[in-house]
This record gives structure tokens, sequence and C-alpha cells, in this order.
């Protein structure tokens, strides 16, 4: 399982959803991201996981918490 984290300046990475593949995270971060800044920061589409972040990084598979096992997975463009 990957693991995807939204980026806030100034704030400690959040876990926003998981994907079965890292192919799978990254054709939805691609989808996701309306533009990149010249600064690196990135606007997201909204009503998905990455709305009101700047950024974001992903790893590899680790153990959720209780809380995190609500989180989407696999989100896509049709669970909007």
């Amino acid at each position: 399982m990957w693991c995807l984290y939204g980026l806030k300046p100034g704030q400690t990475q959040a876990l926003v959803a998981t994907f079965d593949s890292e192919q799978q995270l990254r054709a939805y971060v691609q989808w996701a991201t309306l533009s990149v800044l010249p600064d690196g920061s990135r606007s997201f589409e909204q009503k998905t996981p990455l709305t009101g972040y700047r950024g974001f990084t992903y790893d590899e598979q680790r153990d959720l918490t209780r809380d995190e096992i609500d989180l989407p997975h696999n989100p896509s463009p049709s669970m909007l």
C-alpha cells in the first residue's frame, strides 16, 4: 500500500489517502493538480483529499492507526 500525504507550510504532513500502487497514486496526483507555481507549491482540485494543501509527498506502506483506516482508498475522479 502507498500513502499520500498533504503538505502545508509550517505544518507536519498529514496522511490524506492510500493507494494500492505507486502508479495509481502518481496518476491521481497528476489529475488532481490544477497548477504548479514557480515556488513549487501546487493548487489542487476541490473536493479531493489534497484540497487546501500546497504540496504532497508519498511513501510506501506503513501501519495505519484506527483513525486512519477511514481515509479514502484509491480515490478517483469518479468519486467526486
